[in-house]
């Protein structure tokens, strides 16, 4: 999965109208909604949108004739292949009209150009693994983590030792989980493990 790293503008202009992209990284469909707020331009003539957060979506034509920009918009994040982002289109109407076909192509065009120049960065699936660790065993206990490439993610210490979260990728999980088992004589288990998205 990619998303983008920061908000990111383009302009075209098509027979006269003036059509401004905004992409936006967003975590939550409330956040979108929030944003829009703050990105639409009232002295426009539309301001149509499509946002994408795993499988929650939505998108509005915002006046234009139904299916010719938010649709567009949609299809133009799902074909860069982008999450958790919105997308917003405004356009300022230069006196021609385009057409159903027209207005699908700026919209549609004028998204996909923004989210290709949008900085991007590739998220897998990684998992955060809690381990509560004796004084004596931490030395054991990193050593083992780290030559299995998991990384250390917080330590948080205690009278009787430290709990250590590691973040290790998704296909590593097992590897690390055995290391700590075997290093520590079956004491190290992990206490708990979540499921995250982390850059690669």
């Amino acid at each position: 999965m990619q998303i983008i790293v920061e908000p990111c503008s383009v302009e075209d202009e098509v027979k006269r109208s003036r059509f401004v992209a905004h992409a936006l990284p967003v975590q939550s469909p409330e956040e979108a909604v929030a944003l829009l707020g703050e990105v639409r331009d009232p002295r426009a003539t539309h301001n149509t949108w499509a946002y994408k957060v795993g499988d929650a979506y939505r998108f509005s034509d915002d006046g234009e004739p139904g299916g010719t920009a938010g649709r567009p918009i949609l299809a133009a994040i799902e074909q860069v292949g982008v999450d958790r982002v919105l997308v917003v289109v405004t356009r300022y109407f230069g006196g021609i009209k385009l057409g159903s076909g027209g207005l699908v192509r700026a919209y549609g065009g004028c998204a996909a150009r923004c989210l290709r120049e949008a900085r991007k960065v590739t998220l897998a699936p990684h998992v955060l693994l809690e381990v509560h660790v004796p004084f004596d065993l931490l030395g054991a206990a990193y050593h083992a983590a780290e030559r299995n490439g998991a990384a250390k993610e917080s330590e948080r210490y205690t009278e009787s030792g430290a709990t250590l979260t590691f973040c290790v990728d998704s296909s590593r999980e097992g590897a690390v989980t055995l290391a700590l088992r075997d290093a520590s004589s079956g004491k190290l288990v992990v206490a708990r493990r979540q499921e995250v998205l982390r850059p690669v």
